[in-house]
């Protein structure tokens, strides 16, 4: 039952994030389908700083990997009470697949292919990269993966 609550209060906090990063869909214009970023790129509307790649992107990223390896952590050892590696590092990795997953469906699938909140203007003749599933599909198969190290470092303090 606790896994189950955590796993709710854990989506809707991951949906109050994306709902705020909404407020200015530009803003996380790498986050939408390819042909979506490069039609915006011609319209002069992509901030080329904020392009994924290079070492200070990548260094965030790990920083960002380890903060909720932490966090994650801490969640399952004080909350679930796990103590040992791998009980930490398993329920950790559940809970980051469940939001993951909550990710893809419910707010890429669901939500973002169908609210026009999320439509850049100047792409409003777009609707079939807009309604681009698989694009989703395959960023939530990349975000299981990306979901092990964090999961590891969670194990971590279980011990």
């Amino acid at each position: 039952m606790t896994f189950i609550i955590e796993s709710v209060v854990a989506c809707a906090f991951f949906t109050l994030f994306v709902f705020l990063m909404s407020r200015n869909p530009i803003k996380s214009i790498f986050n939408y389908p390819p042909a979506i970023i490069e039609r915006c790129n011609q319209l002069g509307l992509v901030d080329a700083s904020n392009r994924p790649g290079g070492v200070g992107f990548y260094v965030k990223k790990i920083f960002a990997m380890v903060i909720f390896g932490v966090l994650l952590g801490l969640l399952v050892k004080y909350v679930n009470g796990c103590q040992t590696y791998l009980c930490g590092a398993l329920t950790a990795y559940a809970l980051w697949v469940v939001v993951n997953w909550f990710d893809a469906l419910v707010l890429d699938c669901i939500w973002f292919c169908h609210d026009k909140h999320f439509i850049i203007p100047g792409t409003e003749d777009m609707t079939d990269a807009y309604y681009d599933y698989w694009f989703h599909i395959k960023g939530s198969l990349i975000g299981m993966l990306l979901g092990i190290p964090a999961a590891l470092v969670a194990g971590l303090f279980c011990l």
